[in-house]
């Protein structure tokens, strides 16, 4: 096991690992921008570091100063948490240099799933359903052409280094895609290095299924369930729930199947989220792999009694799986809603500034994962999130009246925040039907910009 845990994180996810450091008995290491400086996890750090600097570039995303904060304080091992350096192969690379340990998959793990269309062929080699399309870079706008007349419009061209819901363009048509071709080539070029692209298949009000997975170095893999992960804004996640609603027992067996074959064939370890897009017509596809801790993990572990961090650093520490496939049992139903400084009548324009008071719910079944607290100011520089409402209880249905008051009793003033979003979603008829995809909450806003009122 390690002794000291350098975090190359902030925000709720630094305190959570903190947490699971402290659980384990490991000393930790905090770091932080200028902003940051106030951060609450770094009141329980054994140490911290002063990155120097304001933006994610010059802080979180610099690798040189996260390597020297290691080197300074004797880290032996570095948890990345989610985003920022958390999927980054290079910084992976550097620390295994150095003999730090990256609480992760190994460097070549995360180059395979850095390239989307690489990873999407190593899943159809291992008999992974993937979306129809192509499996080699479109190098020529003839060579586009051929393969949309095969799968038919609408289709998505992607950036092959893209993520995160970058890199995505929708073509509706052949004159779109004449249009957008070049374009959207020399955009990758300067988003992320390289102009290559690949084709999908548009799937329409299609459902974001994932599948969480924990895997040891010694070939032993398991899930520990799915999450509906559907309610997306901009392809980024904003409500998710465990288990998913309305699959039908062999179409989940199929997804965790396939999952945990998935894991096996990259030979992956510690903690991972394979990404399924299913359709209406029950098949299903994959989509990406998260080598990482997702956002959204709490709700599998409210459904399992699994702490996914804690195995995260243990199996990152070599050690084996403590648990095997059949001693996962899974109970009650779990919500996740993302509270961001954002304001929804302003089309989620954030809202940074300060909190002048920060009250959380509390009772049976509400947890609240949060960095924040009175007198905070949130900066203009990171991420929205201020706060995860993770809420527990026997069903889909008790678990939504749950949310519903646990959002009614969190009180945040200062800002505009997603709350009343999240209100109107819990009460929307398809929603509490689970009548769910991932256009959901566009079509939610939109009804309220109709009705006057995008925040009732």
């Amino acid at each position: 096991m390690f002794s000291k845990v350098l975090i190359a994180n902030r925000g709720e996810i630094a305190l959570r690992v903190v947490r699971a450091c402290k659980e384990l008995g490991l000393k930790t290491v905090g770091v932080f921008s200028d902003p940051d400086a106030n951060l609450l996890h770094l009141r329980f750090v054994d140490q911290k570091v002063a990155l120097g600097g304001n933006s994610a570039v010059e802080t979180y995303l610099n690798i040189p100063k996260i390597v020297r904060a290691c080197e300074i304080t004797g880290a032996d091992a570095v948890h990345p948490g989610y985003g920022f350096l958390a999927e980054n192969a290079t910084f992976a690379e550097e620390l295994e240099k150095r003999g730090i340990a990256f609480i992760g998959p190994g460097p070549d793990v995360l180059r395979k799933m850095k390239n989307k269309l690489q990873a999407k062929r190593l899943m159809h080699e291992a008999g992974v359903p993937v979306i129809p399309g192509s499996l080699e870079p479109v190098k020529t706008f003839a060579d586009a052409h051929d393969i949309a007349r095969e799968i038919g419009y609408p289709l998505l061209l992607k950036a092959c280094l893209g993520g995160g819901g970058r890199g995505i363009r929708v073509i509706a048509s052949e004159d779109d895609l004449k249009k957008s071709f070049d374009s959207a080539r020399r955009e990758a070029q300067v988003a992320f290095g390289s102009e290559e692209l690949y084709i999908e298949k548009l799937i329409d009000r299609a459902r974001h299924i994932e599948v969480q997975i924990l895997a040891d170095r010694f070939g032993n893999v398991i899930h520990v369930g799915e999450r509906e992960c559907s309610l997306q804004r901009r392809r980024q996640k904003i409500l998710e729930e465990a288990p998913a609603t309305g699959l039908s027992p062999t179409l989940r067996a199929k997804i965790l199947d396939a999952a945990v074959r998935a894991a096996k064939a990259l030979g992956y370890a510690t903690c991972g989220t394979f990404e399924f897009l299913v359709t209406p017509e029950g098949n299903f596809y994959f989509m990406e792999l998260n080598a990482r801790i997702q956002v959204e993990h709490p709700v599998t572990e409210e459904i399992s009694g699994v702490d996914l961090v804690r195995e995260q650093i243990r199996l990152a520490a070599g050690e084996e799986l403590a648990f095997r496939q059949e001693d996962i049992i899974l109970r009650g139903h779990a919500i996740e809603m993302r509270i961001n400084a954002e304001d929804p009548e302003k089309r989620f324009a954030p809202s940074p500034g300060r909190i002048v008071q920060f009250e959380i719910p509390r009772g049976p079944g509400i947890r609240v994962d949060s960095h924040c607290y009175s007198g905070y100011t949130v900066p203009p520089h990171y991420d929205s999130l201020i706060a995860k409402l993770i809420v527990w209880d026997m069903s889909r249905e008790f678990a939504i009246r749950r949310s519903r008051e646990a959002l009614r009793s969190f009180f945040v003033e200062g800002i505009a925040t997603t709350i009343p979003f999240h209100l109107r979603i819990l009460s929307h008829p398809d929603f509490l039907e689970g009548n769910l995809h991932t256009r959901f909450v566009e079509e939610v806003w939109q009804e309220g910009v109709k009705g006057g009122d995008a925040q009732r």
